[in-house]
């Protein structure tokens, strides 16, 4: 398995040996969270995204397949979708034989390492396959002074997570000669408790707080919704749950300290992206590295009363990704196919000019002809699934399909109804058209095209696991 030169485009210059690969992984950030975007808070500052955005390309519709943080993570790093890889929730390990697209760059001669936040597997930190360097914890893992395991050894560093795990990653890159390299770069930023650097913390503090609309508890907002989305505001993941807490003590802050101090560690996590671009352009490695910034899942805060991710909504299921590569690809590039997670993996190999075996399989396709200025025949929807989860038990399990235009979702194994939302007149999902008569023959034939596609590829034998790790079930009262 050799290695294939890149192929130029636009102003790019000619490549002479395959490119590096930087792959910075945050984790609940959501797409429109940078300032560049048109629906971010006006005071959130987030520089060295936007000069990504800038210099490089920003896909405009990127999702991803399931939106929970293990399984997402899989796809990632498979390119299958979680009924395929099997990494159905955040209590299990990886299953044995699954294989990784790393793996496949080690064998054509790639030097590979990952950093920061695994979580494939709630309580382990154990060296994986597919990287020649790891550093990496358990779990979540900690905002401060976090214990990193280094190739098998434990140590506990002093300061901002973000920072030590950046410093790690520079100190790689340092030693790091002629061979191509991939690193890995996966942030606990900015995942719940929200908690910025302290040159940081309390830089929003004064900042006005907007409500997005479909965040009131009124009849209007879920008088045409399912049952479970109301009563989801009661749950753990709910704003309802959040706001009793001068009552009842519960850890969740309110929103308005919840939300900035998300956008503080929005800027905390900006500010560490921005060290590794200085990195590239310091060290001269800029013109042969595709740098990557992608999020592992979305978060809403407040729509529809929630903070969280799993369900289909848009704040859930979309995620920033951004492609910084002087040479490679044109600045201001702004791709709007649409892509999602299961697309990582084969569009590096294609970037990269390694070849998988020929029996391995992955569900997505390569997105690099789109940034390179090829055209290239793309899909006209996405798929979305979703588990229950014993541990969190307020959301169903959900399959979704989405056109560039509507929505589909189905939930399973209530007695409820299902959602159909047309996005280009109801963008925030306010108005559920399931039972609107005008819409019937096109809501019978994208469910019919759902279970189809889920049936022809496997995704209807959905696992069953014995129960594992904490159980975050309460339900609060209504006021």
């Amino acid at each position: 398995m050799g290695l294939a030169m890149a192929d130029p485009a636009g102003d790019a210059v000619a490549a002479t040996r395959p490119p590096n690969i930087i792959l910075i992984l945050s984790d609940d950030h959501r797409y429109d969270f940078m300032s560049h975007m048109p629906g971010a808070p006006k005071w959130l500052e987030t520089p060295n995204l936007d000069r990504m955005a800038r210099e490089g390309a920003r896909f405009a519709n990127a999702f991803v397949s399931t939106s929970l943080c293990s399984p997402s993570r899989a796809s990632i790093l498979t390119g299958l979708y979680m009924h395929h890889h099997r990494v159905v929730d955040n209590q299990r390990p990886v299953p044995e034989g699954l294989t990784f697209f790393t793996q496949h760059l080690q064998k054509a001669g790639y030097r590979t390492a990952y950093f920061g936040k695994w979580h494939m597997g709630e309580d382990t930190d154990q060296v994986q396959r597919g990287f020649d360097h790891w550093a990496s914890f358990k779990g979540q893992g900690e905002y401060f002074d976090p214990i990193i395991n280094i190739n098998g050894q434990r140590k506990k560093f002093e300061g901002y997570t973000a920072d030590v795990l950046t410093d790690l990653a520079l100190e790689w890159l340092g030693t790091q000669g002629d061979q191509p390299f991939y690193l890995q770069l996966g942030h606990k930023s900015p995942h719940f408790p929200f908690q910025p650097a302290k040159r940081h913390a309390g830089r929003y503090a004064q900042k006005p707080v907007p409500r997005p609309e479909p965040m009131a508890d009124t009849e209007s907002n879920y008088e045409t919704q399912p049952r479970w989305m109301r009563e989801r505001r009661y749950s753990i993941h709910g704003v309802d749950h959040m706001e009793t807490t001068p009552f009842d003590n519960d850890p969740v802050p309110d929103f308005d300290t919840f939300f900035r101090n998300y956008c503080e560690t929005v800027h905390s996590l900006d500010e560490n992206i921005g060290r590794v671009l200085a990195w590239l352009e310091k060290s001269g490695r800029a013109k042969d590295t595709v740098l990557f910034y992608m999020a592992d899942n979305g978060f809403e805060l407040g729509e529809h009363g929630f903070y969280d991710k799993r369900d289909a909504s848009e704040e859930s299921i979309r995620v920033p990704l951004l492609v910084w590569a002087p040479g490679r690809v044109k600045a201001g590039t702004v791709i709007k196919q649409m892509v999602q997670n299961i697309d990582f993996a084969p569009s590096v190999l294609d970037a990269t000019g390694v070849q998988a075996p020929a029996d391995a399989k992955m569900d997505g396709r390569s997105f690099w002809p789109l940034l390179t200025g090829r055209s290239a025949p793309w899909r006209d929807h996405i798929l979305y699934e979703y588990y229950w989860e014993w541990n969190f038990p307020a959301t169903p399990t959900t399959f979704a399909i989405r056109t560039d235009r509507y929505k589909y979702i189905f939930f399973h194994g209530i007695w409820d109804k299902d959602a159909f939302y047309d996005l280009q007149t109801d963008p925030r999902e306010k108005h559920n058209l399931i039972h609107v008569p005008a819409y019937q023959e096109q809501i019978a034939k994208l469910r019919k095209q759902l279970f189809d596609e889920l049936e022809t590829s496997g995704g209807l034998e959905m696992p069953i696991r014995p129960p594992a790790g904490e159980r975050l079930g309460e339900r609060k009262l209504r006021r």
